[in-house]
């Protein structure tokens, strides 16, 4: 165990990460991992026409610029938080950040489609430990109390970099070119580099390689994810390539079945953040539909320009800044759980308010119920990842986060398939488009019953328990809420925290 310094006689890098000093810079760093992170989900979207073009391969050859980066993505989350638990935190955050920051400048510099595509897989596999990372760091640099505030940062800024990246990537094929999309980020890269080196608590175990269980994992969680994607994405053309996603069941049980998959489910058991995983899956498929679909139908033949179509889908994340800001402060106070819910509503009633888009609408029409989404998004984002995470046993912080993580990307990879298959239940273009905008707002929908399901488990784990320890007042809230956590738990969590970093 670390033992406790004075802030007068250390130095910041030497502080524990258990002691009574809020390292807000790395909450910041943090932030600016999720945001990079997520801008590079969607910002390369735009630009394969221009790959294919320039690389002279075929557009199905191009879409790989993409894939390449989410697949493995997917498929190293889970794996990454094991292997994040068992090694130290500053040594895998500043490899992580400095090989990710190298993989985009070669992705950049590649002079022929197969260069490219393995400097995106190698990106990817960087990017799941950064994902793995982004919420115990945040979870690490500040009191107990204080989590649910600094949770939202990343949990704000990493959808805000969702949204953004098509309106950067525009911006920057149109004045510059394509292999800029992959050189913007080396600035953010490096500002987050730096914080860690200079902030990030000294010590922690050494950095190894993964076991082969851990790699054997990762295939299978790989292997059924890009059965589900492919399955999902030439659905369109044929309704039978959905048969494609039925090898994901028998693999994703069998990898339940293995020691990789055992910790995932015995912590989610432990903690009853089963439900609160499946809404942050819920939230982000319907959010990444709804924002798919409105920006294909604002650029239709007869649609707005653009740039138009960048600001008005700009209400989305501007919304979301906001009501980030007030997110965590409300969870510190009320609780995560309820702040979280009542985001998640928000959220539906939003896309609920979108259903019935036409073409006499004007992109004001569209911006203001984007907004109203956004808030919903804001208020959810920070206090369910601060759920999970108090909720989860101590010394499994990043099992946990890489779970919830998961939950969040499969979201953002699903959302548009889904959207686009349901628009073909459409007689018409724009019915279609509403068909489509129902999905998203069902899957919202489902994010606010699932965390209105945890709450019941939660109460129901409550009164089986045994009675209050003697001495004790009662029990508290069963939100998860981070300011009602008991004293014991709140110090063997920072005494697992201290001994770790």
């Amino acid at each position: 165990m670390a033992t406790q310094q004075s802030p007068a006689t250390s130095t910041p890098g030497d502080r524990p990460a258990g002691a009574a000093v809020d390292r807000w810079s790395l909450v910041f760093a943090a932030g600016l991992i999720s945001f990079v992170a997520m801008l590079d989900m969607n910002v390369v979207n735009l630009a394969l026409t221009d790959i294919a073009n320039a690389l002279d391969v075929s557009p199905t050859t191009a879409q790989w610029a993409v894939l390449g980066y989410q697949l493995p993505l997917v498929a190293l989350l889970l794996p990454a938080g094991r292997w994040l638990d068992q090694v130290g935190l500053r040594a895998a955050l500043l490899l992580s950040v400095a090989c990710f920051a190298l993989c985009s400048a070669l992705a950049a510099a590649a002079p022929w489609a197969s260069w490219l595509i393995a400097a995106r897989l190698a990106q990817g596999a960087f990017g799941a430990v950064l994902f793995v990372l982004m919420p115990v760091l945040a979870a690490t640099a500040v009191r107990p109390e204080l989590r649910g505030r600094a949770m939202s940062v990343p949990a704000t800024l990493g959808p805000l970099g969702a949204v953004l990246g098509p309106v950067i990537g525009g911006l920057l094929l149109d004045h510059v070119g394509w292999r800029a999309i992959f050189l913007v980020k080396l600035p953010i890269c490096l500002a987050a580099w730096l914080i860690a080196r200079r902030d990030a608590p000294r010590g922690g175990g050494r950095l190894r390689m993964p076991d082969r269980g851990s790699l054997a994992d990762a295939a299978l969680i790989g292997s059924a994810v890009a059965a589900v994607l492919l399955g999902l994405t030439l659905a369109p053309d044929a309704p039978l390539w959905l048969l494609l996603a039925l090898p994901s069941v028998p693999l994703v049980l069998f990898w339940l079945r293995r020691p990789g998959g055992r910790p995932v489910a015995s912590v989610m058991r432990a903690s009853g953040t089963a439900p609160v995983n499946g809404s942050v899956l819920a939230l982000a498929a319907g959010f990444a539909a709804n924002h798919f679909l409105l920006a294909q139908y604002l650029r239709r033949e007869d649609g707005v320009s653009a740039t138009t179509t960048a600001l008005t889908m700009l209400a989305f994340p501007l919304g979301m800044v906001v009501a980030g800001r007030f997110g965590g402060r409300l969870a510190d106070r009320w609780g995560a759980r309820p702040t979280a819910l009542t985001g998640a509503a928000v959220t539906a009633l939003g896309m609920l308010l979108l259903i019935p888009v036409d073409t006499d609408w004007t992109s004001p029409d569209i911006a203001w119920r984007l907004a109203v989404a956004g808030v919903g998004m804001g208020l959810n984002g920070g206090p369910v990842q601060a759920l999970v995470m108090t909720s989860a046993p101590p010394d499994q912080l990043a099992t946990a986060g890489s779970a919830v993580q998961l939950s969040r990307s499969l979201g953002f990879a699903l959302g548009p398939a889904l959207g686009t298959a349901a628009t073909l239940y459409g007689t018409t273009e724009i019915a279609g488009v509403r068909a489509g905008l129902t999905l998203a707002t069902v899957a919202a929908a489902t994010a606010v019953a699932l965390l209105t399901l945890h709450h019941r488990t939660k109460s129901t784990n409550r009164n089986n328990s045994t009675s209050p320890t003697k001495g004790a007042k009662g029990p508290g809230p069963s939100d998860g809420s981070l300011s009602t956590a008991s004293t014991e738990s709140t110090a063997e969590t920072d005494r697992t925290i201290s001994s770790r970093t």
